[in-house]
């Protein structure tokens, strides 16, 4: 009888304490299902959850004929101010500026030369000089890139952002496509 009365005084004055007056109440069990809202199941296919109206307004795409590289690939082509945006966001991020080309018919993922899981040639492009250490000028890197497709109208050309101490390719996007 003393320790119902003793913890019943110990809680009175733990509601008074304003240290624990922001504590969360203990875990009390599981909630009925009775609470739940009650789901119909029924074989018409019309009451099927939607986005609102817009899986109409949605594409496949076409698997043949249209392929697509990386990032930012799916995007209509970039214009000039574009590209210098995303040239200054590499820059901004510490990454060195490079330029690679390829003629088309390698410039997409193929196998060739292995079958094996995760291997595909045609993944690496020639550079086009040198990584452009130490560049902070935007405006550079899109002189470089006219140069080569001056030199080469037909081929693709990407723009690669290096991370000089993780040492790995960090953004890679398409700067110019040859005309079809």
């Amino acid at each position: 009888m003393a320790s119902s009365v003793l913890s019943s005084a110990t809680m009175a004055a733990n509601r008074t304490n304003p240290a624990q007056a922001n504590m969360v109440a203990p875990f009390t069990g599981l909630k009925s299902a009775a609470n739940f809202p009650i789901t119909r199941k029924t074989a018409d296919i019309t009451s099927l959850a939607s986005n609102g109206g817009r899986v109409q307004c949605m594409q496949v795409w076409p698997p043949e004929g249209l392929k697509k590289f990386e990032t930012l690939s799916y995007l209509p082509p970039l214009t000039r101010e574009q590209l210098l945006k995303e040239i200054e966001y590499l820059i901004r991020n510490g990454w060195f500026p490079c330029l690679e080309f390829s003629a088309p018919q390698f410039a997409y993922p193929y196998r060739e030369n292995a079958r094996s899981p995760g291997y595909y040639d045609g993944r690496y492009w020639t550079m086009w000089k040198l990584p452009m250490f130490g560049c902070t000028d935007p405006v550079q890197v899109i002189k470089e890139l006219d140069e080569g497709i001056k030199a080469y109208p037909g081929y693709f050309f990407r723009i690669a952002g290096f991370d000089a101490v993780r040492q790995v390719q960090c953004c890679s996007f398409i700067a110019y496509q040859p005309p079809q």
